[in-house]
């Protein structure tokens, strides 16, 4: 919309309005001293980011692991299995977190057992494998498991294990739980005798914070509420991961017989460590197989001899507990307490957040009236009773069009906004609050869309939502800044104003031009007005991978520098049009190290991988994590330059000396690490502590520079394109998708038009051509006739060489940072989704078809391109010149 006042629904909503609007008394924070201070004094590493995915995991606090850190040095932690004075220690500060977890929940050793777990998914599989379950027969029908489609995957993956036990399954929506009659109990018959089932059903819901009634359980268990009308004894699971994270529960009232748990959604640490509260009512009928180290009273390894510890726990915790993760729940409890008071002063913290928020997004409304977002819920935010601090949505534009969750999740990075995606492993929900049919989950796993990736939209409609979650520590900046960020995106009209980094200060200015940039050859081509011809290298060497190249042979042309100072790009841009309907390569840039600055060339040799050294490197930090600039913007400030001469890539960054880098490895000296590509695992070198120690000057973090292994292939994926046979053989440096990436000018300056803003004299060019094509770090730019045309092409002819097109480039938020400054700005990503209809796709991916590298290849500036289309399969009518 255009700028000026906002209307009315593009308000953000006052906390003390809302406050004052409210019908019942609601609690913001805890009482002593402020939010601030303990986000400051606890969450420092929160400054700078809108954490909202506490359904997620919630985020431990700094004196947590201070205290436990300060426990590990003070005492020694033996095996608890063993009976020395340490391992005395270990079991009985194991058997006191047990007390105090039931505690917690309101309950005692007398009545629930603790078996610890690695998580509430193993809990519920334990479940599964030890229920007393009966299997149908000629007496009666057996047991039966059922359980809320309104539940998690790894609940539902609980009927494969009955399923082998041929035992049935009964899916049960919430409608029919909700208004399911109740029965007087003794109208439920005598259970005993009868077969045994499982009623499963959360506490509250992970997909849309939903939270059903804890009533339930003593009414299924009685027999006055059925999930199924099957005659038996009803036992029931409580799922309580997702509400026990800012709820309490009291287990002396509401008496479940199985509640699964993680840990890690209470206290934020330690991950990986869960539990299974059992009911000691039903402990004796469970059942167990397997019996590890740890659970045997005795048994024979000659004979089939085995008596099972009579401790519930002991029994069912295979192996030695995870004991210092379970010793480090002491000190999350302890931070818990201390910081907040209680569960009940969380439930009401986080409830006001999530009730302000629900209210102020749903107001927001587009001028046309139509409401910005759809919110996916069963209650009207009423109480904590009936919902959880959890909003699941879409956004909508002002035709009531879903925008894709994959392009919300990507802006709100922009924003430093920590989201979640998808269906939170929650089908059932999804299915039932987005309208998606048994059939169109099946049609759309055929299109290719599985759970957990970015495909969001098939057919314009959603495959999943957006769901933002609130925790003890969460504040009302956090939710505003929320709110301001939908405002910002969807209703108030973007100035090009650069987003603030996460970090101010650290970036860094624009680098300056050298000497080094002129001594190079083939580098930043200044002043030459056609490609010059290379002296041909000795043939051999490029059947070897391009990090082993020959280069006494190879003499890149020396660019000469002239007064006029005209860059490679500025020249490409004066390349006459000729014929509409010719292309030619305008521009080619390699990048040798991932995700760092471009180097910009005329004239170029290829290799098996594409143009020889690119994304031949990449920055990692202390742990082998690929960075790229959606972590650290900074990398489009480190400028790499390659001299194929001297055999040494040279790098530049502003306040930094030069330094030279080989271009191949010393086998006799180097040792070979794994790294991870895309899914992939790569096996690269370590470049050396010198170019460690500079990269880490220069971001003030240690990282460190890898470079792919001469010796290793990575093969590209059998995904892309209709001839599979074309390119299964085709192997990638340290590229994402593919060796190439095109580019139209034609679709950039479309772009560029969309992005000028009208001002008193007429337009305003806010991005540069020649800041916009950087900013999509292509391989090949050329001078197309029509914005988009590439994507209708199937192959391209440059000369000789032939590449088969694989498909558009689906763009992340790294577009918005420009690659002159490390700034971001979303207008880039924003503009370019509402031209495409939603779906950020822009330039295409090129593989070689075939490639003969017994003599050398090269791609030069001026170069034309004969394009291929999908259509009708045929050459566009352009003389086959080079």
């Amino acid at each position: 919309m255009a700028g000026g006042a906002a209307h009315p629904g593009a308000e953000l909503l006052p906390f003390a309005r809302f406050l004052d609007s409210s019908l019942q008394p609601l609690v913001y924070g805890y009482g002593r001293g402020t939010l601030h201070e303990l986000r400051a004094r606890e969450f420092g590493r929160l400054a700078g980011t809108v954490y909202l995915d506490h359904a997620g995991t919630t985020l431990f606090p700094q004196s947590q692991i201070t205290s436990f850190m300060k426990d590990l040095m003070e005492n020694v932690y033996g095996n608890p299995h063993s009976q020395n004075i340490s391992s005395k220690l270990t079991h009985d500060t194991v058997e006191q977190v047990r007390f105090r977890i039931l505690a917690h929940f309101h309950t005692s050793p007398e009545d629930y057992t603790v078996i610890f777990t690695s998580g509430s998914t193993a809990a519920l599989k334990l479940v599964a494998e030890a229920f007393p379950w009966v299997s149908p027969g000629p007496e009666g029908s057996g047991s039966c498991f059922c359980y809320l489609t309104d539940s998690h995957t790894s609940v539902v993956g609980m009927r494969k294990i009955t399923a082998a036990m041929n035992v049935s399954s009964i899916p049960v929506r919430p409608e029919d739980m909700w208004s399911a009659e109740r029965q007087d109990a003794a109208a439920a018959g005598d259970p005993a005798g009868q077969p045994p089932h499982l009623f499963c059903y959360p506490a509250q819901s992970n997909f849309s914070g939903t939270r059903y009634p804890l009533s339930w359980i003593g009414e299924v268990k009685s027999g006055r509420r059925r999930p199924a009308s099957r005659p038996g004894k009803w036992f029931v699971l409580l799922d309580a991961a997702a509400f026990v994270g800012t709820s309490p529960l009291d287990l002396s009232v509401h008496q479940a017989d199985f509640v699964p748990i993680s840990f890690y959604k209470i206290f934020g640490f330690p991950t990986g460590l869960g539990a299974l509260l059992v009911n000691n009512r039903l402990a004796a009928l469970l059942r167990k197989t397997y019996f590890g180290g740890g659970t045997a009273a005795a048994y024979l390894a000659g004979d089939d001899f085995y008596v099972p510890r009579e401790s519930v726990a002991e029994r069912f915790e295979d192996g030695t507990i995870s004991f210092l993760d379970v010793i480090a729940l002491k000190h999350g409890f302890d931070a818990l307490e201390r910081l907040t008071g209680g569960m009940e002063s969380i439930r009401q913290h986080t409830f006001t957040l999530a009730q302000y928020t629900y209210t102020a997004l749903s107001s927001l409304r587009y001028p046309n009236g139509a409401p910005v977002v759809q919110i996916y819920s069963d209650s009207d935010f009423s109480s904590p009773e009936v919902q959880g601090p959890v909003i699941s949505f879409n956004v909508l534009d002002d035709h009531g069009n879903v925008v894709g969750y994959s392009q919300v999740d990507k802006m709100a990075s922009l924003h430093n906004i920590h989201v979640r995606t998808g269906c939170f492993c929650n089908t059932g929900a999804c299915q039932r609050h987005l309208g998606i049919s048994d059939e169109m989950v099946k049609k759309h796993l055929q299109a290719g869309h599985v759970c957990g990736d970015d495909v969001d939209l098939i057919d314009g409609q959603p495959t999943g939502s957006v769901r933002i979650s609130f925790g003890y520590m969460s504040t009302l900046e956090d939710a505003q800044a929320f709110l301001r960020f939908i405002i910002a995106t969807r209703l108030h009209s973007s100035h090009g104003q650069p987003l603030p980094l996460a970090t101010p200060g650290e970036a860094g200015a624009p680098p300056e031009d050298s000497e080094a940039q002129n001594a190079m050859p083939a580098a930043r081509a200044r002043g030459s007005s056609s490609p010059q011809e290379d002296t041909s290298p000795h043939s051999g060497v490029w059947n070897n991978s391009p990090t082993a190249v020959d280069a006494e042979g190879l003499c890149p042309p020396l660019l000469e520098a002239t007064g006029t100072q005209q860059t490679t790009s500025e020249k490409a841009a004066d390349v006459p049009d000729g014929d509409l309907r010719s292309h030619v390569i305008t521009n080619l840039f390699l990048y040798p190290i991932k995700s760092c600055a471009a180097f910009e060339v005329i004239r170029w040799p290829l290799g098996s991988q594409g143009l020889l050294y690119d994304r031949s490197w990449m920055v990692v930090n202390h742990n082998g994590i690929c960075l790229s600039q959606k972590q650290e913007p900074r990398l489009c400030l480190i400028q790499p330059f390659i001299d194929l001469q001297r055999r040494i890539m040279v790098i530049k960054a502003q306040g930094m000396e030069p330094i030279e880098v080989p271009l191949e490895e010393n086998s006799e000296q180097v040792q070979i690490c794994q790294s991870k590509v895309c899914a992939d695992r790569v096996n690269t070198y370590d470049c050396g502590e010198k170019i460690s120690n500079w990269l880490s000057k220069f971001f003030g973090r240690p990282y460190h520079l890898i470079k792919q292994s001469s010796d290793f292939q990575r093969n590209a994926k059998k995904k892309h394109g209709k001839d599979q046979s074309a390119h299964t053989t085709a192997t990638l440096s340290l590229v994402n998708e593919a060796q190439y990436l095109l580019i139209n000018r034609s679709s950039i300056l479309e772009l560029q038009q969309q992005l000028s803003t009208s001002c008193e004299n007429g337009k305003e060019e806010l991005f540069p051509m020649n800041n916009l094509i950087s900013r999509f770090r292509a391989n090949i730019i050329t001078n197309g006739t029509r914005a988009f045309e590439e994507e209708k092409w199937d192959e391209i002819s440059i000369g000789s060489l032939r590449f088969q097109v694989l498909g558009p480039c689906h763009r992340c938020q790294m577009i918005c940072i420009d690659q002159q400054t490390g700034q971001r700005n979303q207008d880039v990503f924003q503009k370019l989704s509402e031209r495409r209809e939603r779906k950020v796709k822009f330039g295409v991916y090129l593989m070689h078809t075939s490639l003969d590298l017994s003599s050398p290849c090269y791609l030069s500036v001026g170069s034309q391109v004969l394009p291929l289309l999908k259509e009708n399969m045929e050459h566009h009518d352009i003389p086959a010149t080079e």
